[in-house]
């Protein structure tokens, strides 16, 4: 019909015997919780570096490690959420048709940077991980110090370049993925309220990039005194 617009890049059944129904689902309520809220909080832990080395390391990183049960908060609230989200992902990825240049809806545009920064974030993930809380296991050195470990690393312009990039896309991920979310559940079901809680996504996403941004800028410019040998 004339006038009608339509959205190819959304493939979804309605029916709830459709096992992608619950598990489309399942993807977008661990990106948002428990996973995207451990974002928000891990880029204001880490706009904590404002305050210099000896805070940092006392304050945060040494109230993190004092938690109860630490090693299982992070196995069932924080890795394996995300590894299903990571991995149901992928499916969706492989399967997923947004083509962009044929569907010319910034929605459509959204969902193919949606998968492409969902692909970067992986990477990214693997990286950091592996440079702090896997090093950290076999060195005690970094987690003791991890502002230090941090100055160094980020004082090197590829690494800055890189933690920037992949807060960037974290931020971005999240933020588009709320506006997704929405219309997932349903509760953005006009075009309407689809754009204006867009805009609502987009301004929290600014102000969270924002955040991540002054966190890493405070590893470089916060005073090194008193960091721990």
């Amino acid at each position: 019909m004339l006038g009608e617009k339509r959205q190819p890049w959304i493939v979804m059944s309605a029916s709830i015997q459709n096992p992608h129904f619950l598990l489309r689902r399942l993807h977008s309520l661990f990106g948002l919780v428990p996973v995207g809220a451990f974002l928000v909080f891990h880029l204001w832990e880490n706009s904590q570096s404002r305050f210099g080395a000896a805070y940092y390391n006392e304050q945060v990183v040494g109230a993190l490690q004092g938690l109860n049960y630490l090693f299982l908060i992070e196995l069932f609230v924080i890795a394996l959420p995300l590894l299903f989200h990571a991995g149901y992902g992928l499916l969706i990825i492989r399967d997923g048709r947004a083509e962009p240049g044929r569907y010319g809806y910034l929605r459509n545009w959204l969902y193919g940077l949606q998968r492409l920064s969902g692909l970067g974030l992986i990477l990214f993930l693997l990286l950091h991980v592996g440079l702090t809380r896997i090093a950290g296991l076999f060195d005690p050195a970094i987690s003791a110090d991890l502002f230090g470990y941090m100055h160094q690393a980020l004082s090197q312009p590829f690494v800055l370049a890189l933690y920037l990039f992949g807060v960037l896309l974290a931020v971005f991920h999240l933020a588009n993925g709320l506006a997704t979310a929405a219309i997932v559940w349903g509760l953005t079901s006009s075009a309407e309220s689809q754009r204006r809680f867009g805009w609502v996504c987009a301004g929290l996403g600014l102000l969270l990039a924002a955040l991540g941004v002054h966190g890493l800028l405070g590893f470089l410019m916060a005073p090194t005194a008193g960091v721990t040998a």
